[in-house]
């Protein structure tokens, strides 16, 4: 595999953990196949957050196709971990988002013919849309976060909207090594390094999801710019196996060796999905 030289000349020996995120989205998919509160997403995210978790992560779509607004509201209420509420850039979601005040909101692109987020926002072609929500969001105490590419038009376009955070999409990557496109993986690597670079060096805070399983995220926990992971539906799918406390402490395992390769100078983030 083609090896990435270590980052860690660009920031010092080491950096601190990385907060996991665990969405439970797809808990709630499972409960709506058949109606009723089994599984129910909150204890789900308890179990997460004992487990090891640091926030938990909830998409309010507009469909309502898996977590409702009742859903929301007993997470606040609960207050177990901050709440990272993904959502679209409505006025109704912004509506609900002031009303609930989640510690987070992240704004994603949204269609209702996709099964899963299927890119990132793009906030260069609707900067015009964005900046209000964005600075209402803001302005409310809501740590913002975009749902983006790793390209540097939009995240340059992030630091103008003053969100303190993007989120990279890292799918692409994660899909190519799934499927052994190795060529079009370390493409979509350097992409996400310098994607991160530059983010950070705007002022931008960095996180990354999308289709990320143990050993991906195991490998990008390595870059030190990063500073969250939101990881759903591999996590909800291993539960099947393993059970989801078990599943989250070994994607907690997985992202901090990643994270420990910061105190070697010999290190080398590779490719291929490991170190």
């Amino acid at each position: 595999m083609t090896a990435v030289p270590s980052p860690r000349a660009r920031q010092g020996p080491g950096a601190p953990p990385i907060r996991l995120g665990i969405n439970i989205d797809h808990v709630a998919t499972l409960r709506n196949a058949r109606g009723g509160r089994h599984p129910d997403p909150l204890r789900a995210a308890t179990l997460a957050v004992e487990a090891g978790a640091n926030n938990i992560t909830a998409h309010l779509r507009e469909d309502r196709r898996h977590i409702t607004d009742d859903d929301i509201a007993r997470l606040i209420a609960a207050e177990l971990a901050p709440l990272n509420l993904e959502m679209a850039a409505t006025p109704e979601m912004l509506a609900i988002a002031l009303k609930a005040m989640p510690h987070a909101a992240c704004l994603v692109p949204e269609k209702r013919t996709e099964r899963t987020t299927e890119g990132g926002l793009d906030i260069l072609g609707q900067h015009n849309l964005l900046a209000p929500v964005v600075s209402q969001l803001v302005d409310a105490g809501i740590h913002v976060s975009l749902f983006i590419a790793a390209e540097l038009c939009q995240i340059e376009t992030a630091a103008r909207l003053r969100a303190p955070a993007i989120e990279i999409h890292v799918g692409a990557w994660c899909d190519a090594l799934a499927e052994g496109r190795a060529r079009d993986a370390e493409a979509e690597w350097r992409l996400i390094c310098d994607g991160a670079r530059a983010a950070h060096e705007l002022g931008l805070e960095v996180h990354a999801g999308h289709g990320l399983n143990y050993a991906t995220a195991e490998t990008i926990a390595a870059l030190p710019e990063l500073v969250e992971l939101n990881i759903g539906h591999f996590l909800v799918g291993e539960a099947i196996f393993v059970g989801l406390a078990e599943s989250v402490r070994r994607m907690r395992a997985a992202m901090d060796k990643g994270r420990q390769t910061l105190r070697h100078s010999d290190t080398e983030i590779r490719v291929g999905g490991g170190t």
